[in-house]
This record gives structure tokens, sequence and C-alpha cells, in this order.
């Protein structure tokens, strides 16, 4: 016997059809796309105006997409071409905000997918910010500075053609640190003949804000804190295990430590160091060298540390209370969200972009476990680059200490939204409906009040 499906059903099942043969060849995009669609039929059920509106059709666009190439001469004179993407998503709420990332895996489809998870993680922060991202498939990895420093150069002869401080504001991403933001900065200057504040993830010195490397990482400890507490629970004794060891991993193990928890492993794609006597305030200051300074692989910490290292492995299998995936996207799939389940975890926290696929989600949500999706749970990293895009227009710098209580109050309205739209629409608990939501509706209001452009 089949059940009839509602409209706004039948009408996501229509839309991802189209989706999928409009964007060929773009599986991350596909799959960000759905994880947003599919929990907002209740709020179509609720709201047909927009499914009238068309808004689905028209913020799955791209406002525009700018592909250009980059040539430039390594220390050996030998000339490369990389290709570059910047993709300019939604300025409905403000202007287009999102990283810039360098990775030889960088194309069109992951870019779409990152741009318009952006959109909705800018929205759910509160600030005026609409969502973009761009990147090239440039690997930065065992590079000069002078190589990337031409590179970066030779890509911002082209992009600040479309970028400025009111317009879009890059930040970093994987591959792109304080010394590319410095390189790409110092260029944009130099070709647009103005000091503003067109990057973020700046240095101290000249314009970048306190608590800026650490906000994303932060913040998603400040999250799964704030969904903890829901179960009257905390990070207080708490084993945690995070993926990744640049720098959102490194900040979350800080927080974690700070708040009593004690992380276990870190990783990298060599594969997982796991360190049952904790990750504490020494070894992190050595992981932060290694990685930032060294640009070394995490194995060498198994090895002055003597503990295990696991040759490409990642640490979902092993016992934990919290577990923080900070590395990459579909990093959590089906069976690592049953292993997680079965040891016990309660809380996972996504620090980075879409760790965990689709079917990983719906074991969590299956199970009860406190699932804090990426656009909520690691949107400290953009709040915090707007709290640095609003020094530049004060021209003023604010405390340490008052860019973290900023950050935290952010990451409790974030969590606050999502769990009053979860329970507004009859799924308490269930953050991944409540971020959805959340984000959409302030986005898909504009976009009703500023007419059809």
């Amino acid at each position: 016997m089949n059940v009839a499906l509602s409209k706004p059903t039948q009408y996501v099942e229509k839309f991802m059809k189209d989706l999928l043969v409009k964007n060929p060849a773009e599986p991350e995009f596909h799959q960000a796309v759905k994880e947003i669609v599919d929990s907002l039929i209740p709020c179509f059920e609720r709201n047909p105006k927009y499914i009238d509106a068309m808004i689905l059709e028209r913020v799955v666009e791209p406002d525009r997409v700018i592909m250009f190439r980059v040539p430039w001469q390594d220390d050996q004179n030998k000339i490369h071409v990389n290709r570059a993407f910047r993709v300019e998503f939604s300025n409905a709420i403000g202007p287009y905000k999102g990283g810039l990332r360098f990775h030889p895996t960088v194309n069109l489809g992951i870019l779409k997918f990152l741009g318009f998870e952006q959109i909705f993680k800018n929205s759910l922060t509160t600030l005026p910010m609409g969502g973009g991202k761009g990147g090239s498939d440039f690997d930065p990895k065992g590079k000069s500075d002078s190589e990337v420093m031409r590179f970066c150069q030779s890509l911002m002869n082209e992009l600040y053609k479309y970028i400025g401080a009111n317009i879009d504001v890059p930040a970093g991403d994987i591959g792109v640190g304080a010394r590319e933001i410095g390189y790409l900065f110092g260029q944009y200057k130099k070709l647009s003949g103005t000091f503003e504040g067109v990057f973020t993830g700046k240095g101290l010195g000249w314009g970048g804000s306190l608590i800026r490397p650490e906000a994303t990482g932060y913040g998603t400890v400040y999250f799964a804190q704030e969904m903890l507490a829901t179960r009257s629970e905390s990070f207080k004794g708490k084993t945690v295990t995070v993926s990744g060891s640049g720098n959102v991993a490194q900040y979350a193990v800080e927080k974690v430590n700070q708040l009593g928890g004690k992380c276990i492993t870190l990783s990298d794609s060599d594969g997982t160091i796991y360190d049952p006597k904790g990750i504490d305030a020494e070894k992190l200051a050595f992981v932060m060298e290694l990685k930032n300074v060294k640009r070394g692989r995490i194995r060498e910490y198994a090895q002055k540390y003597k503990c295990d290292f696991l040759e490409g492995k990642r640490p979902w299998n092993i016992p934990c209370q919290v577990a923080l995936p900070c590395a990459t996207q579909n990093e959590i799939v089906t069976e690592d969200a049953q292993t997680l389940v079965k040891n016990d975890c309660i809380c996972v926290a996504e620090g980075a972009n879409m760790p965990a696929t689709i079917e990983a989600v719906n074991v969590f949500l299956k199970n009860k476990i406190l699932y804090g999706p990426g656009k909520a749970a690691n949107a400290g990293g953009v709040a915090t680059s707007g709290l640095e895009m609003s020094q530049n227009s004060l021209r003023l710098s604010w405390t340490r200490e008052e860019v973290d209580h900023r950050l935290h109050d952010i990451m409790k309205s974030i969590h606050k939204t999502c769990i009053d739209t979860a329970n507004e629409y009859g799924e308490p608990g269930n953050y991944v409906l409540g971020a959805n939501i959340g984000g959409f509706v302030k986005v898909a209001n504009a976009i009703i009040d500023q007419g059809l452009v």
C-alpha cells in the first residue's frame, strides 16, 4: 500500500532530482543540500510561502562563480599553473563571508558544498554575514615561503577585483593560515590602494583579532558544553577523542583541558595517535610547534611520547564519552557512528565541515546521541571573523577577554536557536533540524523582503 506523500515532501524530492541533473559530479554539494532540505520539510508544511517564492531554487544557485588560472614560478624557476575559484553564494543578510582553502582536492563541487553550508552557518551566528567560499588546488605542503608568496600574489592579481570589506570578505581554511593571509592581504592592499578589513585571520599588528586562531576549536567545545548541560553533564572527567591536528583540533584540546576533560587522540592523513594518559598542556605545545612551525607529521608525537600510532586509522574505534571530529568532510561513516554508540559516546560536536555522512548522522539521531552539526558547532570561527570585521570597521581592538566572552555568548545563542527551533517543530534535541530551519528562515525571509533580484 502506497502512502501519499505530502506536498512539501513531493516538492523536496523533485527539487533534489532536478539538482542532481543540473549539478552532475558534485557529490559533496548534493550531500550538503540534501542534509538541509530534508529537515526543512516541516518548515515548508507550516510556511508554504517558501515553496511559492522558490527560495530553495534561488538559494541553491550561487550569485556568481569566479574561476581562473593561477600561474606561478617555483624556486627552481619552473612554471606551474593551478586553478582557483571563488563561489559567492548569497549576500541576503550581509557581505559574502567564507574561507579560502588550498589543497589538491579542491574542486568546484567541494567549494559549492562549503559555500552552501556557510550561508546557514553565518545566519546562525546572529551577525550580518552572507555565505561564500573559495580556494585552489594548490598544495602549500612542502613549499618554501617564497613559493607560497608568489602563488598568493598571483592568485590575488585576479581575485582582488571581486572582493572588498563590504562585498566579499575571505578568511583562512585548510592550507591557508597566517602566512598565506599575510601574503594575500599584502597583494590586495597593493592592487587596491586601500587598507581595509577585506580579510579575516590577519596578524594582530595589522587588523587581526585576538582569539581568532582559537575560535573554531573553542567554539566547538563551548557548543558541546551547552549540549552536555541539557543532560546535567559537563566535560569534567570526560574522555574525549579528537580528529585532526591543525588549528581547530589544537584549540579544541586546549579548551577541553581547561574544562576538566582529557583528550586522548589527534590525527592527520597518515593516521592517529592514541595517548591514554591524555594530551596535556606540555604535549599540546609540542603538537603546535610540530604542526604550525615545523609542519611535521603527527606520528612524531607517538615517537616522542611513546604512545600508539594507528597507521592509516581514524580515532573513532577508541572508546570515549565525547567525540570532536575536527579534520575534514565524511570522516565518520556509518560503521564509525555505530562504534561510537556501542562504546557509550554521549556527545558528538563537529569542528570540521560535514565530517559525518548522512547515514552516520541518522545513527546518532536514532540513538539519541547529542549531535551538533558543523553549521552550528563550528560556527565560532566565522563568528569571530565577524567580530574581527566589526573591530576593523570601528578602527579599534577588543581585549582577549572581551572577544572570548562575545564568542561564548554567540555559541550559547546558536545553541538556544537550535533548541528552541527543534522544540517548536516537535523534535526536541534534534540539533540538525534546529540548526537547518533556524538558519534557513532568517535567510529566506531576507530574500523575500528584498524582492526578486
